[in-house]
Formats: C-alpha cells, structure tokens, sequence
C-alpha cells in the first residue's frame, strides 16, 4: 500500500498545528508580560495609556489571525460557489480600490480601470471580494510611500476574464513564487509581521479561486514590483454584447 499521500498529508497538519500555535503563542506571550506589568508596577497614566495600546494591537493580531483561520475552514468545507449567481464587477473592484486607499491614508497612487457597468461575473460575492481586497492589501503594505498600485481587468481572448493588481513596490524573488500560497509561508517573516500580515491571506486567495474553476496568477521582479491576476474561466463571465476587449496593461 502507498502510504506516501497519507504520511505527506499528516506532515502538513503537523506543521499547520505548529504554525499556528507559535502565531497564536507570541502576541499571547506578549499579552501575558504586559498584563504581569500592569498588575506589579505603578504606572504614571501615559505608561498606563501605551501600554494598554500595545496591549490592543496583539489582540488585534490574534482576531485578525483567527478571522483568517475560519475563513480558510469554511472556504475547504462549503460547496463550490454556483455558476449561475451573477456579480457586477464594476461595483466589486471600486469596493476593493476604497478600501487599499483606506490602508493606503494617502501614500501611494492608486488608479482603478474603468469596468463596464454591465460585466459580470458568476460566484460568491463575498469570497471574490475577499481574494481581490487581500491582493490589494499586500500591494498597500509591500509598496514604499509614494509608489503606484493599479487595479485592471482584462478579457482574454479565449473568454476569460483576469482580474489583476500591480504595484511597484520592493518584488518578491523568483524562489519564493511557488510557495508563497502555502499557509503561513513568509518571504520575510519579521517584515510580515511589522505589517499587520497573517501568513494566510494568499491561502485564501487560492482557495478562492481553485472554488470558482480558476486561478492566481503571480509575476513579479525584486525591485520593480509585482503583479498577482486573479482568472476566472471563460464559463463565469458575462460579457457585454458589444464590448471591446480591454487592452492589458504591461507595466508593473
């Protein structure tokens, strides 16, 4: 009997358990200290005030973790999106440019393509929101001040529909690619955590798309930025009768 998939599949979960208690143990850890000094020190009321706001940002972490963690459960234990419940496009990505220029509070440029009013495309909205504001997120927080995010779509010729977001921000080396959708895997761990990343939210963003028939798509150069597209199958959209195919954009 090959028992190479099932020792291989008991490997992931070991790590996955571990993954997640380390993630979980250090804010707690962090948590625990502060709470010991509160309870054993006299504090003046702007100690008393910093502390009780480092205290918030490690719950913060821990919920933000956990919300990540529920998702990816239920996105592995729900039944695949149906093909027939229709998203307009347009209204999706202008929720996902509001929400990167809140993130963003200014520091970057960011442009949004026009959408035909009338482009669709078929699944949860819910769960393409979730996978297209993750891209947009790491694009705002892996991108210096001053650098330019573009949000774009583009209707290939063989009838599916690409979602992307490019940045200019620092790149990601060729090595990292194929791993970076493994759940808590980290190019750079401690940048990771400085800016607010969880380790899963690329996960997510594959499972998302591996439900809805498609894909995630990843270019990117160290340097000169990156662009992640996320691709439905041509069966998902519906196209506006006379619309023109919109032109890529090649820039990154």
């Amino acid at each position: 009997q090959d028992v190479t998939e099932r020792l291989r599949a008991e490997a992931m979960r070991r790590d996955f358990v571990a993954n997640v208690s380390h993630e979980i143990r250090t804010p707690l850890t962090v948590l625990a200290g502060f709470v010991e000094t509160m309870a054993s020190l006299p504090l003046s009321a702007a100690e008393r005030s910093r502390v009780i706001g480092l205290m918030q940002q490690q719950t913060d972490r821990m919920q933000v973790l956990v919300a990540d963690l529920l998702q990816l459960a239920q996105l592995e234990g729900s039944p695949r999106p149906p093909t027939d419940r229709w998203t307009a496009l347009a209204p999706l990505l202008q929720r996902v440019a509001a929400d990167a220029r809140t993130l963003s509070a200014g520091r970057h440029q960011l442009v949004l393509d026009p959408v035909p009013a009338d482009l669709e495309v078929a699944g949860l909205e819910a769960e393409l929101l979730s996978a297209a504001v993750n891209l947009a997120a790491n694009a705002v927080r892996y991108t210096p001040e001053g650098g330019r995010i573009h949000i774009s779509w583009l209707q290939r010729t063989d009838g599916q529909i690409e979602v992307a977001v490019r940045d200019s921000g620092i790149g990601i080396a060729r090595e990292h690619l194929g791993r970076l959708t493994e759940r808590f895997y980290r190019v750079d761990g401690s940048r990771s955590r400085d800016t607010g990343g969880t380790g899963l939210g690329l996960s997510i963003v594959k499972h998302v798309m591996q439900r809805h028939g498609g894909q995630l798509e990843i270019d990117s150069t160290p340097g000169q930025g990156s662009c992640f597209r996320l691709v439905l199958p041509a069966g998902r959209v519906r196209q506006p009768q006379a619309q023109a195919m919109h032109p890529q954009d090649e820039t990154a």
